[in-house]
């Protein structure tokens, strides 16, 4: 609901419109015991995750988010679960700036020499640089394994030459002059 546009009114009604059995029971009750005035979208959120979510579950993800990194996953599986588990860290990701230098402190050597650069503080400009960069690494180590590949074929010798070289195996040393002849007598 945090990724919707919309009220804080509007979400805490579409949370609840989405409610079912137990969980609309306890909503009741939460209703009750609260005051009207303190009954918002980011009261009902914590309270929901509190007794739902879990503070182990919390600590966990949170964890997991302040340890992430690219590791071998692309720039585009990195970026979602940043993304996912940014939610169970928000103060370390509260500002623009703080976001940007957590992702690319995660982001792998070969990446974050390119990006840091640049000093990109815009998420959204950060992650599509950080992919165009990606991309190009990618093409490079094709062309260059193209390239080897394309070496290693004009080093080995040609068809020609290995089939005489085969033929050479199979057949067996050959002799150049005049056969020899055996002189021992017959008896």
């Amino acid at each position: 609901m945090n990724d919707i546009d919309c009220t804080s009114r509007q979400k805490l009604k579409g949370a609840v419109f989405l409610l079912r059995d137990e969980e609309y029971q306890w909503r009741l009750s939460v209703e009750e015991g609260t005051q009207l005035d303190r009954l918002n979208w980011d009261y009902f959120n914590t309270a929901f995750q509190g007794k739902y979510v879990g503070a182990t579950y919390v600590e966990a993800c949170r964890c997991e988010f302040m340890n992430l990194t690219q590791g071998d996953k692309t720039v585009a599986e990195y970026e979602a679960k940043f993304l996912g588990l940014s939610h169970y860290a928000r103060r370390m990701v509260a500002y623009e700036y703080d976001k940007c230098v957590r992702f690319e402190d995660g982001l792998r050597d070969s990446l974050r020499v390119l990006i840091a650069l640049q000093r990109e503080r815009e998420f959204i400009i950060l992650v599509d640089k950080a992919k165009i960069d990606e991309e190009v690494k990618r093409v490079e180590r094709q062309n260059r394994d193209r390239e080897r590949g394309k070496n290693k074929r004009d080093s080995e010798p040609s068809n020609s030459a290995q089939k005489l070289k085969k033929w050479a195996r199979t057949n067996g040393p050959s002799r150049v002059g005049v056969p020899v002849v055996s002189t021992r007598v017959q008896q």
